[in-house]
């Protein structure tokens, strides 16, 4: 169940009994009666609660990098903060935007609910804007027919789950004046054709073994795993609607294998 649907189940039970007593149960019982337990603990959790629900809703929520497709920006284990006002105000469970604020920006590390499974979280950087013509070829990026800038930054090696060995390049990339590092793998192809999942506005993108092409709908986003060859994104599942988006990652605050980790920005 998701956890959001959850903290608003429980506000809704510790609320509903705190003013049930209010209203009702308290002038029944005696003056020197005590409060029943569950009247004590409703009352107790109800503002804990209250607090933590409008603070993962409207201001910031905490997730934790499952998986090695944003190094070397994110490493696993990660624990993160993601801002959820940046983008607009969202009506909590339901994720309808009442108020508009910023639009993700090319470049942003973006959560965003799975389009294949909207109760599975993701997080990408945004690659292609609505409008865009996106082209992802021999590891190189191309928007709006501009070769998006890339310079060589020597080898990175790292262990993934199962402690398989994993060597990959390293490259600056810049996204119209976004700089940020990405890895590639030369002996990977730039998609795995067999991986192509029959997505919505699938007649968007063209595919061949070289290449992928892909002109962003409107109120849709084009987003890439910072690790190429090791991850799923926009390339195999397609875009992700702007109904979707949960916030803009910007902080590290844990990371319990790699303490150093704590407290850097994300770029």
């Amino acid at each position: 169940m998701d956890f959001a649907l959850i903290m608003f189940s429980l506000l809704l039970a510790t609320g509903g009994i705190w003013l049930l007593d209010k209203f009702a149960l308290r002038a029944k019982r005696a003056a020197e009666a005590v409060e029943p337990w569950w009247v004590e603990y409703a009352k107790s959790f109800f503002p804990v609660i209250l607090a933590v629900f409008l603070l993962r809703s409207f201001l910031v929520e905490p997730f934790k990098i499952p998986s090695g497709s944003m190094i070397p920006t994110l490493q696993v284990g990660d624990f993160i903060l993601v801002n959820k006002f940046t983008y607009g105000v969202r009506l909590p469970i339901i994720n309808q935007k009442i108020v508009a604020l910023n639009d993700p920006k090319r470049g942003d590390v973006m959560v965003f609910h799975y389009p294949e499974n909207p109760s599975v979280d993701y997080i990408k950087r945004v690659v292609g804007l609505p409008g865009d013509t996106v082209i992802y070829r021999n590891k190189k990026i191309w928007i709006n027919g501009v070769e998006q800038a890339q310079q060589h930054d020597g080898d990175y090696n790292y262990v993934e789950s199962g402690l398989n060995f994993v060597h990959t390049e390293r490259y600056n990339e810049d996204l119209g004046g976004h700089a940020h590092p990405i890895l590639v793998n030369p002996e990977m192809p730039s998609v795995h054709l067999g991986s192509v999942a029959e997505f919505s506005q699938i007649e968007n993108c063209r595919y061949s073994v070289v290449e992928v092409s892909c002109k962003v709908p409107d109120g849709h986003y084009f987003m890439m795993g910072d690790n190429r060859d090791n991850s799923r994104d926009s390339r195999y599942w397609g875009f992700v609607p702007d109904k979707m988006i949960v916030g803009k990652a910007f902080f590290i605050w844990m990371n319990f294998g790699d303490l150093k980790r704590i407290g850097l920005s994300i770029n």
